[in-house]
């Protein structure tokens, strides 16, 4: 067979063409990917670090294709003409940024409606965009490998929320495994005749279902993909007062999902959606999403609940990603990338890292993966002013698009950063740091005075300057700099090693190594 066969019979899945060449693939050029939904169309156009790409651009228009398809069979008809609109800007806008073909997915309203293939070929006709139309079981795929890119090997179960349709996927091993779909979308739901009392009692029969064809597991972590599942925990975060408003990560438990709903059903929706800035659209399908989460938790009883911002889109870039890039965590090389694009030396990071690692000693591989990133982190953010350069860092990792991240540890790593630059807090990050303990906030301490002495020291991003020695039971610290470090240990390092030594609460002793 020829070369030119062998590749006419390669399936690059939807994108139609291999966006990774090699395991070794470091950066990702631009990519645009829009996803038709039952509630919104939504372009993004993926940048940067291959395996946790930043969002060039990111525009969703609430089309509602969905709304009324189970009555009539169709469409909506100003929902159509409104993703055509829709589309047709995204191509122009993509032809603007160099950025094609791009790549469309329709869902549950496109498949499901009688004129979805009529709606795929005025889409092709107008825009020359060829519109992708994937299958409850793929799209359930799809979503849980978007949980991949940001939770590299986990495990439980992924739900995936849309207007008319909801998917489950099993994750085990950091593998996709059973998948099932169901008509539970709240634009399906709100079409059900009976009120409230029909609806609830056909979601129960229907999660019923699900939960025997997923062979009745419980006690799983749950995954929550979908902007309905969004809005909920953004209404939750408003009812706590949660200090931190990302919500990737952010984690619900059972009582307070129950509080939540019953706040939602206490304020009025107009009211609830302005405080939470949670669009009119969006605000009319979070009760019925509501009746589906609280069902969804009684059937399955997970034992923790986690919300993703990576969905479809997502899973269709780690549906090529290889295997050697998968396995890489998104953390570490999303500060990787940060560190060669803004760093003031690129690769000095990963000498800090060495330099630094000795203070922790019984760090696990989770913090140790911390430690890690805030080297990385420690000279991204020079170019801010020097009053406000601590502020900017402590925003910047705390706010960051970033994968596999819990969010007391994204708290832990801005903190370390902020000590890196400076002693003062602000007193507006107060409530953020309430979410550490004592032990994390001197850790912080001690690793951002740590990389603020060794950013002293830099020579080049290829020879260590020297190592840090630590006794932790004499509380003994000693500092070691090579011949050629020498003459970069001034007053100012010497100040610095002074803070670092009073933050371990120890002594400390400088040696010099002899020329070679």
């Amino acid at each position: 067979m020829s070369d030119q066969e062998v590749e006419e019979v390669i399936d690059w899945g939807g994108f139609g063409r291999p966006l990774f060449e090699d395991a070794a693939a470091m950066g990702l050029g631009r990519v645009g990917v829009i996803d038709v939904g039952s509630n919104s169309v939504r372009m993004v156009v993926f940048d940067g670090a291959a395996r946790s790409p930043a969002y060039f651009y990111n525009e969703k228009i609430m089309c509602a294709l969905g709304a009324g398809l189970s009555e009539t069979g169709h469409l909506n008809p100003s929902g159509r003409v409104r993703a055509v609109c829709a589309i047709r800007r995204f191509a122009a806008l993509a032809e603007g940024m160099g950025i094609t073909p791009l790549t469309a997915v329709a869902t549950a309203a496109v498949r499901e409606a009688s004129d979805g293939m009529d709606f795929r070929e005025e889409v092709l006709r107008e825009t020359g965009i060829k519109i992708w139309i994937i299958n409850g079981r793929e799209e359930a795929r799809l979503s849980a490998q978007g949980v991949l890119l940001g939770w590299p090997k986990s495990y439980g179960l992924v739900c995936d929320i849309g207007g008319s349709s909801m998917e489950l996927a099993d994750l085990a091993d950091g593998r996709v495994g059973k998948r099932v779909t169901s008509a539970l979308g709240p634009l399906k739901l709100r079409e059900i005749k009976g009120g409230k009392k029909a609806v609830k009692a056909y979601v129960k029969d229907t999660i019923a279902g699900l939960h025997t064809q997923m062979d009745n597991e419980t006690a799983m972590r749950l995954f929550l993909v979908g902007g309905s599942w969004r809005a909920i925990a953004r209404i939750d975060m408003d009812r706590r007062g949660y200090p931190l408003t990302v919500l990737h990560e952010y984690r619900m438990s059972a009582r307070q999902i129950s509080k939540t709903a019953d706040y939602i059903a206490s304020w009025d929706p107009q009211e609830l959606r302005q405080r939470c800035n949670i669009s009119d659209s969006r605000m009319a399908l979070v009760p019925l999403a509501v009746i589906v989460l609280k069902a969804l938790m009684r059937q399955f009883k997970p034992k923790d609940v986690a919300v993703s911002s990576y969905g479809i889109r997502e899973g269709m870039l780690y549906e090529q990603m290889p295997r050697e890039l998968r396995e890489r965590d998104p953390l570490i090389e999303a500060c990787r990338f940060a560190e060669a694009k803004d760093a003031r030396l690129p690769g000095f990071g990963r000498l800090l890292y060495d330099f630094v690692r000795p203070l922790f000693p019984r760090a696990n591989w989770q913090r140790k993966r911390i430690i890690k990133a805030a080297c990385l982190l420690h000279d991204v953010s020079w170019r801010a002013h020097p009053d406000y350069r601590g502020e900017v860092t402590f925003d910047n990792a705390t706010r960051a698009n970033l994968g596999g991240l819990k969010h007391y540890e994204r708290v832990l790593l801005g903190l370390a950063l902020l000590n890196r630059y400076t002693n003062k807090h602000s007193a507006r990050f107060d409530p953020l740091f309430a979410m550490l303990d004592a032990p994390q906030i001197k850790e912080a301490e001690v690793l951002g005075k740590a990389m603020r002495l060794g950013a002293m020291l830099w020579l080049d991003a290829d020879r260590a300057p020297g190592q840090l020695k630590w006794k932790a039971k004499k509380r003994e610290l000693t500092l070691v700099l090579t011949h050629d470090a020498r003459p970069l240990f001034g007053e100012v390092a010497e100040a610095r090693l002074a803070a670092l030594t009073s933050a371990l609460n120890a002594t400390s002793t400088v040696k010099f190594q002899k020329p070679l």
